[in-house]
């Protein structure tokens, strides 16, 4: 009988992991097949042939011919915006996973700390006054990156005064976004109509900026950063039956949350450092992934991840060819997308009250 349950048992485990595995199969391919439209679609088409002869002609030169008009829009023009879609999607897409898990929220995002209204800040403050912490090309983006962790360093510090929960830190979270918020509209109102333009377009959220070098800062954080909270999950998992329990549990209740919440904030300012305001993409990709695999963090985390770099692909693809030539900031493509989707959750929760 024993034998008999066990048996069953396993079989039950297979099933569950092979539904996560199948998840995580069907986003890559997603991800893959999506990139290949994308790189073919702008405002000057190209054949999806001639985009991956291209490529391949970068590393097997021997074997595969490409022009330099084709060259020049696949390697300079968008495979770094694709590759700068798809991990910035998994930065902010993780990081909202993690704070939802670590506030017990599951409206909650770095954004709920104040980290877009301090990164806006910042970068009013580089564009309107030309005052930076670092000069020249970098100075915009230096002062929202910057300005990113100081807000995250003063929630931290007003939470740590009144004990470090997730009530406390959403209260100094909010009062830390008015905070900036204010400081950034007074900016704006003593600035100039250019410099207000430019401000508001920066705010909105834009994949145009990317480059190279700025998708490969982008990895490198990820690539520190994503395999620790991955690691360390079990422990997201054990704060979301309580912190009695997880204290019971061994584990260290308010260290974690700290730790946690601080590297969900350096992901998300590595990112709209660059990148500008993207919303949505934190708070929608998490919920996505826990309708498809379950809330267990060991499996949340990457699927999170796939989930937030085809929906910031797909945006910005979309965004790219809607309108062309004309390319909307992938920001409102993703708000957009976003409402409808929080509405069906609403929707969804209503019918299953009654």
């Amino acid at each position: 009988m024993s034998a008999l349950r066990g048996s069953e048992l396993r079989h039950k485990y297979q099933r569950f992991i092979a539904r996560k595995v199948l998840f995580f199969l069907v986003m890559i391919m997603g991800i893959v097949a999506l990139a290949g439209v994308a790189i073919t679609q702008g405002s000057a088409d190209i054949s999806s042939q001639d985009a991956y002869h291209s490529i391949l002609a970068r590393f097997f030169p021997e074997r595969f011919q490409s022009t330099a008009f084709t060259d020049m829009i696949v390697w300079d023009l968008r495979l770094h915006r694709i590759i700068m879609s798809i991990v910035a999607g998994m930065g902010l897409a993780v990081a909202g996973a993690v704070m939802q898990g670590v506030l017990k929220n599951p409206l909650a995002s770095p954004f709920t700390l104040g980290v877009s209204s301090a990164a806006s800040f910042g970068a009013a403050l580089a564009i309107i006054t030309g005052a930076g912490i670092i000069g020249g090309q970098w100075m915009v983006i230096g002062n929202a990156f910057i300005f990113t962790l100081l807000a995250s360093f003063a929630v931290y510090g007003l939470a740590r005064y009144k004990g470090v929960t997730p009530e406390t830190m959403i209260l100094a979270g909010i009062a830390i976004m008015y905070l900036f918020s204010a400081l950034t509209s007074f900016l704006q109102y003593a600035a100039r109509s250019e410099q207000v333009h430019e401000v508001v377009f920066w705010m909105m959220g834009s994949l145009g900026r990317s480059s190279w070098e700025k998708a490969g800062m982008v990895l490198a954080v990820l690539i520190i950063c994503l395999p620790y909270l991955i690691i360390r999950s079990w422990d997201l998992n054990a704060l979301g039956a309580g912190d009695e329990t997880a204290a019971s549990l061994g584990v260290n209740v308010e260290r974690t949350r700290v730790v946690h919440t601080m590297l969900a904030s350096l992901i998300t300012a590595s990112i709209i450092c660059f990148t500008g305001t993207i919303g949505f993409i934190d708070l929608v990709s998490p919920h996505i992934a826990r309708m498809a695999i379950g809330g267990d963090h060991r499996f949340l985390l990457p699927g999170s991840a796939l989930v937030g770099a085809l929906l910031l692909l797909g945006s910005d693809t979309l965004s790219r060819v809607l309108l062309a030539p004309m390319v909307l900031p992938v920001g409102i493509m993703t708000s957009f997308l976003g409402v409808p989707f929080f509405v069906y959750l609403f929707l969804r929760g209503k019918r299953e009250e009654h």
